[in-house]
Order: structure tokens, then C-alpha cells, then sequence
């Protein structure tokens, strides 16, 4: 059975090595392009879950007659794994809000993060949105985007390596599916909340986030023609220069920030919900 699976995940996801580079050509006059991330939608440790897809689809309702583009940067779903015939329960509004602006023309790319890294064809096919698994670079407006989730970004400790392809190999994939839903979702939420209680909530420090600026300041010396350094992942909220023309955003969460940012055309602006 899950071996279809696989075939499905090999045609809809892109890893790193790959370069995916689009110029967006839209009637945006008017309209902005928004990015989000680190929702982490379903976790354990958020108290009210609930209110927490609810405040998300408030956000969504109040940006939506001006939004031209979504860019959701990873870890949107504190866990997902997509059977053939079965999904995780839960997130019922926030999915149906996604649909929603699909379906109204809005075009959402839905970038894979370290939480939600099992995203195969059920959701690109029922919501209408793009997946993408790695980063990409993306003209957008007359500008320039390096996007990512963050987490695959630089160089990285030998454990992180071999968990990162440990999770995207096929035969673990299919041993990991074997098993019933009602012993691994349980096992993939202690997992997420150990790790929280384990290790401090990320806020822009430690050795992953100075491998982060190291990279993007080394990239952005070969790759002047890019603008926008955007990634999540981190939790904390920035918005640096890295040269005369290039600049890196860190997207924060939805935890207690509630931050997002938004490109105009002409600016790229960091913002707040407070709704």
C-alpha cells in the first residue's frame, strides 16, 4: 500500500540541492504578497487548541481582500503524515480557510518545515496550494527571494544530518506507515513536547542560527541580484541588513508573537496580530 505512497511524495517534493526559481507574473495592483510561519498548529503545549486555529483564520479573514500571494514557511502543523487513505485529525478551520482563499485566485506556497515534513499529495490536492520541500528563490513584485524554512539552511551537527535523512527515507517511511495511527501520532506529539521540555523554545541564538547568518552572508556575496534572505524556524523576530541591497527576515511564530510580514511592491514590512 505504501508504496503508491512513496511514488506520490518522490512527484510532489523538492529537497535541497534543487533550485526552484519562478517569476511571479500576477494583477496584483494594490494587493500584497504575506508570509507566515511556525504556526505549529496541533502542538501539546499550546494551551487552547482551538483558539489557537481560530486566532490564525482571524488573521487570514483580515488580510484576505489584499492578499495577492501566501507564503507559509514551515512547521504550520506541529505534526502531520499523510496515509493513502488517512489523515491526522483536527485543524478543520484553518484547512478550510486555505481552501477558501484557493479557491478565491489566491495563489499559497506551503514550504516544509521540521515539524510538518510528511506532506505528499492530500493536501496540494484538496487545498489547492504548492509544496515545497527545501527553499527557493522566487521574483516577486520586481524583486528577489531566497525562501526557506530555515532548519536545512547552512552546515549542521552529524545527529542533525542523519535524522534529517532518516525521516525522508523511503524504507523507514513505508516501515514507519506500517504501523497504526494510533501508536505513532501519540509517539510523533511526546516526541515534540519532549523535545520542547528538553530544549529551550528557539529565539534566534545557538549554533544553527550563526550557521544561518553565516550562510546567507556568504551567499549573498555570490548571489548579489537577491533582495529578501526570508526564513521561520527560529521563533524570534528579525529584520537585518546583510548589504546595501539584501536583507534578512526572520518570521518569528504563533506561539505568543503572532508575526508575520508582508511585501508591497516597493516594501517589506514586519507586522503584529492583535485580534
Amino acid at each position: 500500500m505504501e508504496s503508491r505512497h512513496d511514488d506520490r511524495r518522490s512527484k510532489t517534493r523538492t529537497w535541497l540541492p534543487l533550485i526552484q526559481t519562478k517569476k511571479i507574473n500576477l494583477d496584483v495592483t494594490g494587493k500584497k504578497v504575506y508570509f507566515i510561519s511556525d504556526l505549529h498548529l496541533g502542538a501539546k503545549y499550546i494551551n487552547n487548541q482551538h483558539d489557537a486555529e481560530r486566532r490564525v483564520t482571524r488573521w487570514l479573514d483580515s488580510v484576505k481582500d489584499d492578499m495577492a500571494e501566501l507564503y507559509l514557511l514551515g512547521d504550520i502543523l506541529d505534526y502531520w503524515y499523510e496515509y493513502k487513505y488517512v489523515v491526522p485529525r483536527g485543524f478543520v478551520r484553518f484547512f478550510g480557510k486555505i481552501a477558501e482563499l484557493a479557491d478565491a485566485g489566491i495563489k499559497i506556497h506551503w514550504f516544509i518545515g521540521n515539524h510538518d515534513i510528511w506532506i505528499f499529495d492530500y493536501l496540494p490536492n484538496e487545498l489547492g496550494v504548492e509544496i515545497v520541500d527545501g527553499y527557493a528563490i522566487r521574483d516577486i513584485l520586481g524583486k528577489r527571494f531566497f525562501l526557506a524554512h530555515g532548519d536545512g539552511i547552512g552546515k549542521h551537527r552529524a545527529s542533525f544530518r542523519f535524522l534529517r535523512a532518516l525521516f525522508r527515507n523511503r524504507l523507514c517511511q513505508r516501515l514507519y506507515a506500517a504501523i497504526h495511527p494510533r501508536w505513532t501520532i501519540p509517539f510523533a506529539h511526546g516526541w515534540s513536547s519532549h523535545s520542547r521540555q528538553s530544549h529551550a523554545m528557539p529565539d534566534g541564538t545557538g549554533s544553527d542560527y550563526d550557521n544561518l547568518h553565516k550562510f546567507v552572508t556568504v551567499h549573498s556575496t555570490t548571489h548579489r541580484d537577491i533582495n529578501y534572505y526570508i526564513f521561520g524556524h527560529f521563533h524570534n523576530v528579525e529584520d537585518s541588513a546583510i548589504s546595501s541591497t539584501a536583507r534578512l527576515i526572520i518570521l518569528g511564530e504563533w506561539i505568543s508573537k503572532f508575526s508575520y510580514a508582508t511585501f508591497d511592491g516597493h516594501d517589506l514590512q514586519l507586522g503584529y496580530f492583535s485580534n
